[in-house]
């Protein structure tokens, strides 16, 4: 198997080198076959000359016009890596340094055949997250259970980004129909995994807050993924084979 790791940036030039070299020291055991590249959105701290600076042959860049949203930026990085057929795995993960290199060998030892999703999970045995505050861990807690309760998945870390997407799987999705933007981007691949029947694996991580740069994260991002949750939830009571047809091909 091979991978490809998608790296979305906008404004991370203290941590995307730091990234990128654990990725290479991990990438040298010859133990893993992977590549990255990093998803910038015109960062103006020149994020992307950084990286085309470290001179990684296995690293490339995916130049975007402007900011608009997680989801669009993965997007685009989804159909870039499909056009190629030498990756059958695509890591979705942060430049912030908060996704830690060493759970990944983890998780890429938890992917299975066919249509299948691995997410790092931060709220299963084994997972923890480090600096934050009781009060953030509630809110993320408290948003995983309410979007599994809307969507009747069962899965304890719906709004993580750590994931490891087959082929397979994206393949079999309306990648361009999606919309969330925002972090909610995260529940809806998960609601459309599941509503591909994709086997869904979850592997404890430990999720470390950013010490450099800022969070992207913001009170409108988490209305914005309560709204949309809901919506998506009512739909699903409403038309139950309606979310399939949108998602599915």
């Amino acid at each position: 198997m091979r991978a490809m790791i998608l790296i979305p940036t906008y404004n991370e030039a203290s941590t995307v080198a730091e990234l990128l070299h654990a990725l290479a020291t991990l990438r040298n055991t010859n133990q893993y076959a992977f590549d990255a590249t990093i998803i910038d959105d015109n960062s103006p701290d020149k994020t992307a000359e950084i990286v085309e600076s470290l001179g990684f042959e296995w690293v490339s860049v995916l130049k975007r016009e402007k900011k608009d949203g997680l989801g669009n930026a993965y997007r685009a990085g989804f159909a870039h890596v499909l056009a190629d057929q030498n990756y059958d795995q695509i890591v979705t993960m942060d430049a912030d340094g908060s996704h830690r290199v060493e759970d990944l060998p983890a998780m890429f030892a938890a992917i299975g055949p066919g249509k299948s999703i691995v997410l790092g999970t931060r709220w299963i045995a084994g997972g923890s997250v480090l600096n934050w505050p009781r009060s953030r861990q509630l809110l993320s807690k408290s948003g995983t259970k309410y979007a599994s309760l809307a969507l009747g998945i069962k899965l304890a870390d719906l709004t993580g980004g750590f994931r490891i997407y087959s082929r397979q799987l994206l393949d079999s999705l309306k990648l361009s129909d999606m919309s969330a933007t925002g972090y909610c981007f995260q529940i809806e691949m998960a609601l459309a995994a599941h509503l591909a029947n994709a086997k869904a694996t979850e592997v404890p991580i430990t999720f470390v807050e950013r010490v450099n740069g800022v969070s992207k994260m913001s009170r409108a991002i988490v209305i914005e993924a309560l709204i949309q949750t809901t919506l998506w939830g009512v739909k699903r009571r409403l038309r139950p084979n309606a979310d399939k047809l949108h998602y599915v091909k």
